[in-house]
C-alpha cells in the first residue's frame, strides 16, 4: 500500500498543474514525517525506501521524470524541512536532503540512459550500475534487474533475460534465507551461474528491514525463471530451479503444482533429447569489439542463435556513426593487435572479430554434451595469420598464426550481453604446429560429422571431397609435402615431425569411417560420386604412404584391424612408424 501510494504522489510531483505539483510535494512531506513521528523521531525508513523504489519504478516506466517541475517538487520538499521549527533540532532535515540527493542522483543516471537509448548495451550497462549500487535496497536491485529483463526480451536476448530472472530469484532466497524464513540463500544457484554470487553481496542495513518478500514470492519468482530458461532453450537448466521448488510443494501437499511441475521437467527432457539428435540448437555467437574511443576497451558481445560477422559490424558501425558522425568513426577490417599510436586521433575506430568458446582438454573431459560446452563459459579465443616476412598470408612452409585466448569478467551468458575483457594470453604457431592444429582440426570435424545421430550429408560429403582430392594444393597434401617430405622434414623438430604424422594417421583413419558412414547413407544415383571420392581416397593413401615411407592402409568399408589398432596407439607413443591406424574416437593430440 505504501509503495502504490508513493508511487502515485510521485506522479503528482511530475504534474503539469503547479496546484498538484505543490500538494503532491506536501503529501509526500507529510508521509517522511510521520513515518518519522511514529518510529520515535529516529528515521523515516519505510517512507525513504519506497520513495526510492517508486522513482526507479516511475523511471523503468518510462513516465518521464526528472524535469524542471519534478525537480521543483524537489526543492519543496527540501523547504519544508528547513523551515519546519518542530523537526529543526533532529536528524529529520539531513535526512530529507540526504533523499532528494539520491533522487536526483538516480535521474542523472536516467538522463545517461536517455543518451544512450539507441544503444542497448550501453542502457543494460547503466541499468545494471545502477542495480549494482543499490546491493543494500533488495527491493530496488530487483526492481532494475526486471527493468533489464525486459530490455532483453524486447530485442529477442532470451537468455539473458533468463539470467536477469534468476539472479532476481537468487536475491529473494538470499534475503529469506538470511531472515532464516528460507532453507538455502544464493548458493543454490551456483549450478546454474557461478555469476550468482553477486547476490551474496547483498548488505544488511537499514534498508533491508522495510521489505516484503516471502515464500510464496519466491515460488512465483522461480516459476519465471524456469519460463525464462525454456523461452532461451537452456532446457538442462529447469531441474536445477525445480529441485528449489519441489520440496516446498511436496510440505504444503499441493500435489496439483507438482504435477504440473513434473510434466514440464518430462518436456524439459524431451526436449534436451530432441536438440541433442538433431544438433541445430545454436545458443549464441561470440564477437570481440575494440573501440579506441573507450580507451581501448575490448568486449566479447553475445549475439541471439547463429549472427553473422558482417550483421554486427554494420550494427556497431552505424551505433558509433550516429554518435560521432560518418565521417569521424572508421572500422579495423582484420583481427591483429591495434596499436594506438598507428591511429589517427580524429577518428574513432572500431574492430569486431568474430571468437569463438576456448576449453582446455581437462575441460572438454568434463563437458560431454554440446550444451555443456555453450554454458558458463568466460574463455573465447581467435587466430591471426602472419608471416615472418610481415605479410599475413604466405605459402604453407612460412604460414604462421597468432592465437589468443580472452577471458571476462563474467561467464556467458549473463545479465548482460556485453562483458568486458579482464585479460588475453597469445601464442604464436610456427609453420609445422599450424599444419598440425589444422589438420587435428579436419580430424575432429569429420570424427563428429560421423558421430552425430542424424548425419548431414552435404556437411560430410563437402568434407570428404576436401579431404581425399589429391589435387587440392592447399589441403592436407600440401602439408605433408611441405613438412614431411625427406628433404623438408630435416628442417623442423624431430618431436613436431613425429606429431604431424600421427596425425595424418588419424586423418586417413577418419576419411575411412567417414566414407563408410557415406557409402551407407548415399542413395543409389550418388554411387558413382562416392565411388570417385573412394578412388581419390586410396591415391591419398599411396601418396602418403611414399611421403612417409612407411604403408598407410586405407580404412576399407568403415572396418578397422583391431590389432593394428593396438600397434598404433603404442607406436604413437613410442614414436615408430606404422602401418596401422591409430583408434578412431582417440582425443585431439593437441
Amino acid at each position: 500500500m505504501c509503495a502504490a501510494l508513493c508511487y502515485e504522489i510521485l506522479k503528482c510531483c511530475n504534474s503539469k498543474l503547479s496546484s498538484s505539483r505543490s500538494d503532491g510535494a506536501q503529501l509526500l512531506y507529510f508521509l517522511m514525517k510521520s513515518n518519522f513521528d511514529y518510529t520515535g523521531r529516529r528515521s523515516f525508513v519505510r517512507t525513504h525506501l519506497q520513495v526510492v523504489i517508486a522513482v526507479s519504478q516511475l523511471i523503468a516506466d518510462v513516465i518521464g521524470i526528472g524535469g524542471t517541475r519534478f525537480q521543483q517538487s524537489l526543492s519543496i520538499i527540501n523547504n519544508c524541512a528547513n523551515g519546519d521549527k518542530n523537526i529543526k533540532h533532529t536528524a529529520f532535515p539531513s535526512d530529507v536532503k540526504d533523499l532528494m540527493k539520491r533522487i536526483r542522483t538516480v535521474l542523472m543516471a536516467t538522463e545517461q540512459m536517455k543518451e544512450h537509448e539507441d544503444d542497448p548495451e550501453m542502457l543494460v550497462d547503466l541499468q545494471y550500475s545502477l542495480a549494482k549500487s543499490y546491493t543494500s535496497t533488495p527491493e530496488l536491485r530487483k526492481t532494475w534487474l526486471d527493468s533489464m529483463a525486459r530490455i532483453h526480451h524486447k530485442n529477442g536476448e532470451l537468455s539473458e533475460a533468463a539470467m536477469c530472472y534468476v539472479h532476481v530469484a537468487a536475491l529473494v532466497a538470499e534475503y529469506l534465507w538470511r531472515k532464516g524464513m528460507f532453507r538455502q540463500g544464493c548458493s543454490a544457484f551456483r549450478v546454474i551461474t557461478p555469476n550468482i554470487d553477486e547476490e551474496a553481496a547483498m548488505m544488511e542495513d537499514v534498508g533491508m528491514q522495510d521489505v516484503h518478500f516471502n515464500e510464496e514470492v519466491l515460488m512465483e519468482l522461480l516459476e519465471e525463471c524456469a519460463d525464462g530458461l525454456w523461452k532461451a532453450e537452456r532446457y538442462e537448466l529447469i531441474a536445477d530451479v525445480y529441485r528449489l521448488i519441489i520440496p516446498i510443494y511436496e510440505q504444503r501437499r499441493d500435489f496439483e503444482k507438482l504435477t504440473h511441475l513434473y510434466d514440464t521437467l518430462h518436456r524439459a527432457y524431451t526436449k534436451v533429447m530432441e536438440v541433442m539428435h538433431s544438433g541445430k540448437r545454436m545458443l549464441g555467437t561470440y564477437f570481440r569489439g575494440f573501440f579506441e574511443d573507450e580507451d581501448g576497451k575490448e568486449y566479447i558481445y553475445k549475439e541471439p542463435k547463429f549472427t553473422p560477422l558482417s550483421e554486427v559490424s554494420q550494427r556497431l558501425l552505424s551505433l558509433y556513426s550516429h554518435k560521432f558522425g560518418p565521417e569521424n568513426v572508421k572500422m579495423i577490417q582484420d583481427s591483429g593487435k591495434v596499436n594506438p599510436k598507428d591511429l589517427d586521433a580524429k577518428y574513432a575506430y572500431i574492430q569486431v572479430t568474430h571468437v569463438t568458446p576456448y576449453l582446455e582438454d581437462k575441460e572438454l573431459e568434463e563437458r560431454k554434451t554440446d550444451f555443456e560446452k555453450s554454458h558458463n563459459i568466460r574463455r573465447f579465443v581467435f587466430e591471426t595469420p602472419f608471416t615472418v616476412s610481415g605479410k599475413r598470408q604466405g605459402g604453407v612452409e612460412e604460414q604462421c598464426k597468432k592465437r589468443t585466448v580472452l577471458t571476462t569478467t563474467h561467464c556467458f551468458p549473463y545479465v548482460k550481453k556485453r562483458v568486458a575483457v579482464m585479460y588475453q594470453h597469445q601464442t604464436d604457431l610456427s609453420p609445422i604446429e599450424v599444419a598440425v592444429d589444422q589438420m587435428s582440426a579436419k580430424v575432429a570435424e569429420l570424427r563428429q560429422l560421423c558421430a552425430a545421430p542424424d548425419v548431414d550429408m552435404i556437411r560430410l560429403q563437402l568434407k570428404l571431397q576436401g579431404s581425399v582430392s589429391v589435387q587440392v594444393n592447399a589441403g592436407p597434401l600440401a602439408y605433408a609435402r611441405a613438412f614431411l617430405d625427406d628433404s623438408s622434414a630435416k628442417k623442423y623438430p624431430d618431436n613436431k615431425v613425429k606429431l604431424l604424422k600421427e596425425v595424418f594417421r588419424q586423418f586417413v583413419d577418419a576419411c575411412g569411417q567417414a566414407l563408410g558412414v557415406n557409402e551407407r547413407l548415399i542413395k543409389e544415383d550418388q554411387q558413382e560420386y562416392h565411388d570417385e571420392m573412394k578412388a581419390s581416397y586410396r591415391d591419398l593413401a599411396r601418396e602418403l604412404s611414399a611421403i612417409m615411407h612407411e604403408q598407410i592402409n586405407p580404412v576399407e568399408d568403415g572396418n578397422r584391424n583391431t590389432l593394428s589398432d593396438s600397434l598404433g596407439i603404442f607406436n604413437a607413443i613410442s614414436g615408430t612408424p606404422t602401418s596401422a591406424s591409430p583408434q578412431h574416437g582417440s582425443n585431439s593430440i593437441l
